[in-house]
């Protein structure tokens, strides 16, 4: 007899999230999505609304009644709502703790108040800082946080693991490295599809494009989340996400601008970062992983290029950000 699991996925209208919901869904479980739609899109749901064993439910994790109303009856959450605005942090500075850290919590009550005790967490590559150890192992020192974002995501993370002691909860703890692939719709593959379909002859390029960053596909990262569900049944799990590779902003510049046919003038802003809280370097060690038997499909330049393909077929979602 197969073991149906109800899920409850917060920001469940988003790119990676609305990924995992058909991911979850295809295989026989139930899911309910939760998600105010401010920057997540209803057309990501679509393949979603074909199960029956799907609900949509629209709200916000800064409202605990509702969501906590929303949860009942749920086996474990997937929590990846959360404020993903990196490069203007400094901006609204509130912005990371009430979506991020309090809306974390929020999370949490809710689970506690339902009798849940299974959450799996989005948090990032970023809380590493500017790491000293290269490529960054999960045991590494944690250095002075560098964005308001990464120090929100480092706070989760200590909330949950304190709830997994406090409360016999049990939690994965995803650190992602950058995303990619379809339904993608911040960052700087989409920055720079968005700024060459406008103007194909210029592109200007923050900091000095030799940062070097780590990617992979959302198919990939996916298939890694079920994985590591599945397979590690500690108490806490702590999972460093990522194909092993990394590459420089140049490299990605050039395999866009070929996948698009243009040769635009490239300026730089100059410095070794793009903005406040830009980390030049980011290479992270999926070998916990990569022990479970993950192996990514799509190295770094396929994922850029499945990226700019999905965008260019669906340019309504970079006249959507604009």
């Amino acid at each position: 007899m197969v073991n149906i699991v109800k899920y409850f996925v917060t920001g469940g209208a988003g790119f990676i999230a609305s990924n995992l919901v058909d991911a979850l869904l295809a295989r026989g479980d139930e899911v309910v999505v939760y998600d105010n739609l401010v920057t997540g899109f209803p057309e990501f749901l679509e393949e979603a609304r074909g199960y029956k064993p799907f609900k949509f439910i629209e709200g916000d994790i800064g409202d605990l009644e509702h969501l906590a109303n929303s949860m009942a009856g749920c086996d474990m959450v997937f929590h990846l709502a959360a404020n993903a605005d990196v490069r203007f942090g400094t901006d609204h500075p509130d912005k990371d703790l009430k979506q991020n850290t309090i809306g974390t919590y929020n999370v949490l009550e809710a689970m506690r108040g339902n009798g849940i005790r299974k959450i799996a967490f989005s948090s990032t590559s970023s809380v590493y800082g500017e790491a000293k150890v290269i490529p960054t192992p999960e045991d590494a020192p944690f250095p002075v946080q560098t964005s308001l974002y990464a120090a929100s995501k480092l706070a989760g993370e200590g909330l949950i693991t304190a709830y997994c002691e406090g409360f016999d909860f049990q939690s994965w703890i995803f650190r992602f490295v950058s995303v990619l692939g379809a339904r993608y719709t911040h960052g700087h593959v989409f920055d720079f599809c968005q700024k060459l379909r406008d103007n194909p002859n210029r592109l200007e390029i923050l900091g000095n494009g030799l940062q070097t960053k780590a990617y992979m596909d959302v198919s990939d990262c996916i298939s890694a989340i079920l994985a590591i569900v599945e397979k590690s049944n500690d108490k806490v799990n702590i999972f460093n996400f990522g194909t092993g590779e990394a590459c420089i902003v140049n490299n990605s510049v050039g395999w866009i601008c070929e996948r698009l046919g243009v040769t635009p003038e490239l300026s730089y802003t100059g410095g070794d970062r793009g903005w406040i809280g830009d980390n030049p370097l980011i290479h992270l060690d999926p070998s916990r992983l990569k022990a479970l038997g993950w192996a990514p499909r799509y190295d770094i330049q396929q994922s850029v290029e499945r990226t700019v393909d999905w965008l260019m077929a669906n340019s309504w979602a970079m006249d959507a950000r604009k």
